[in-house]
């Protein structure tokens, strides 16, 4: 089975539980009247939502590069995320105020075993569900399926709430008991809805992904040649699985079109094969000065001016700023 089609059965699957876990939550506020389970109904409406716009997001990201996209689609996960995120941030807010109502106008709590074994059902698919989508996310580089699985935590989180409220109402009579997790729901959301809406704002900014950018230069550490001099101005972009790097490389001026050439492929092969998912890079080629000379490792070089004195490691602090690497004065 492709990845895409992993992907599409996977973001199907959400919304299929979403839906049905929405009718179940809805049935519970409706044997009890509680505020913590509607509450937590109305964040499972949310899940509807962002579980359909996930799987449509992840249907266009898996479209292949066209002329109006010659990165592919995969940023529309990002945008799925922050999509999700601003309703998380809307339901938030609205629970807030609710719970501020309830708790100056408190009402009875009925049927509350019924209530707790409806949601606690609700509670373990959610996590279940929610285990099998952050998983397969971070396996298939998915955003959009790991911001879902974390909608999914995020919801079994505050149906355990709901559950522990009525038990808080079950023994102690005290209704407010009901308002109160509801309102401690409402801020717990907000902030999670913040929180993805931030990361969504992140990829489709095209934030460094440092995680990223630190295996691609310690690949080319690993397996660093003689005739490659000094690596810099290196970028790494995602669009959503993929990844976009470019670099430059500073190469033996005296290199043929072909051997540059060739000493290039090899660049873009060996970074190509340390990532499972679809690598486009470009290394931009420039020619060595004498400057070079005391770090550059190519032996019996034609025009050496200097000796070689020691190799400089490529690390993030130097690799991805745009300046060829020098040795310091003395």
């Amino acid at each position: 089975m492709s990845i895409t089609r992993t992907k599409n059965r996977l973001a199907l699957l959400s919304l299929a539980v979403s839906v049905g876990l929405v009718a179940i939550k809805f049935y519970a506020y409706h044997l009890t009247g509680s505020q913590a389970v509607l509450t937590d109904a109305l964040e499972s409406i949310i899940n509807v939502f962002t579980s359909g716009f996930a799987l449509y997001s992840i249907y266009l990201s898996g479209l292949p590069k066209d002329e109006n996209h010659p990165y592919g689609h995969g940023k529309i996960e990002y945008l799925s995320i922050g999509f999700e995120g601003a309703l998380i941030l809307f339901a938030g807010v609205y629970i807030f105020y609710s719970a501020i109502i309830a708790f100056l106008h408190p009402h009875a709590v009925g049927q509350l075993d019924s209530g707790m074994i409806l949601l606690g059902l609700t509670a373990l698919i959610n996590l279940a569900v929610g285990f099998v989508l952050v998983r397969s996310g971070k396996r298939l580089n998915s955003v959009a399926l790991v911001g879902d699985g974390q909608h999914l935590y995020l919801d079994a989180l505050s149906t355990v709430a709901s559950c522990v409220a009525l038990v808080l109402v079950l023994v102690t009579g005290n209704v407010l008991f009901d308002a109160g997790a509801s309102l401690v729901l409402g801020a717990f959301i907000v902030v999670n809805g913040f929180r993805m809406v931030r990361r969504s704002v992140s990829g489709l900014m095209d934030e460094s992904d440092v995680a990223t950018v630190e295996q691609v230069i310690a690949e080319l550490q690993r397996q660093r040649r003689p005739a490659w001099i000094d690596v810099h101005n290196l970028r790494v972009l995602r669009y959503g699985a993929n990844l976009h790097i470019d670099c430059h490389m500073q190469m033996p001026y005296y290199f043929s079109l072909e051997e540059t050439h060739n000493e290039l492929n090899a660049i873009e092969g060996l970074i190509k094969n340390r990532f499972d998912v679809e690598v486009e890079m470009f290394v931009h080629a420039d020619p060595c000065t004498f400057a070079a000379c005391s770090l550059c490792q190519l032996p019996d070089c034609p025009v050496r001016q200097h000796a070689f004195n020691h190799e400089v490691p490529w690390t993030v602090a130097n690799a991805v700023k745009n300046e060829r690497h020098r040795l310091p004065p003395g």
